[in-house]
């Protein structure tokens, strides 16, 4: 699966949820589809969207793709498992005084989620307080037993982490995933970078569902290849990057 997309900064949403035609909107809507494709042999409950190096959208492309899915009216949770450097509460002009960290901690019950006014059937779980220990707190019992239980309450859980090559919390939180989305930011990333970030990848086992090519230039006739599980469809379908 390889979707191109465009986003900006810091912006609270692309308009999917009240039928934006935009081209970002229709972007994250192919990628919503690929995952129902790829979901088919597989159950993708928990999706964890990361990248190689920090600064190459992944926290845009969970927020946007979370959005999409919840438009579908899917019980969708968007959990900003970034604990080094978390963004998605100032997405989303939200309070970090408390989350996730205080929940694996013991120190917060379910009052730390919230739900988003546009997005009726979304709901946020921010990071929390920064820890020393962010890598062993992701890979914690009590991490675990979170997930458990927000599988069962959730359909889809988004989860926001940090990037994979600097520092080992991604590759903690992959086990808890049942796929991993990689974003690649278009004339920045390093193709060595992302070879890198393939291999931690592979070495804990983790199931790569595809790459989103972030601040791509849109051109006329571009299409993409959807893999799944190292296949490609017979044929391409046109995708309309974000504007």
């Amino acid at each position: 699966m390889a979707v191109r997309t465009r986003t900006d900064r810091y912006s609270n949403g692309y308009g999917g949820y009240k039928g934006s035609r935009s081209p970002v909107a229709e972007a994250f809507r192919v990628l919503r589809t690929n995952l129902q494709f790829a979901a088919v042999d597989k159950d993708l409950k928990v999706i964890m969207v990361s990248s190689a190096s920090p600064d190459e959208g992944k926290s845009t492309v969970a927020q946007y793709l979370a959005q999409a899915i919840a438009q579908t009216g899917k019980k969708v949770m968007m959990l900003d498992a970034d604990l080094i450097n978390p963004t998605l509460h100032r997405r989303l002009g939200l309070s970090n005084q408390r989350g996730l960290s205080n929940l694996i901690m013991g120190d917060a019950d379910t009052t730390v989620i919230t739900s988003l006014k546009d997005y009726p059937s979304l709901s946020v779980i921010t990071s929390g307080p920064i820890p020393p220990n962010s890598s062993e707190l992701l890979g914690s019992a009590r991490m675990k037993l979170l997930m458990d239980r927000l599988r069962e309450e959730y359909d889809m859980i988004i989860m926001d982490t940090p990037p994979i090559v600097p520092v080992t919390d991604a590759v903690v939180a992959s086990s808890l995933a049942d796929g991993v989305i990689l974003v690649v930011q278009a004339g920045r990333t390093r193709s060595g970078e992302v070879r890198h970030a393939q291999e931690v990848l592979e070495e804990a086992h983790a199931t790569l569902l595809g790459v989103v090519l972030n601040r791509a230039r849109r051109r006329v006739n571009d299409y993409y290849y959807a893999r799944t599980s190292g296949t490609e469809p017979s044929t391409p379908e046109e995708v309309t990057p974000g504007s």
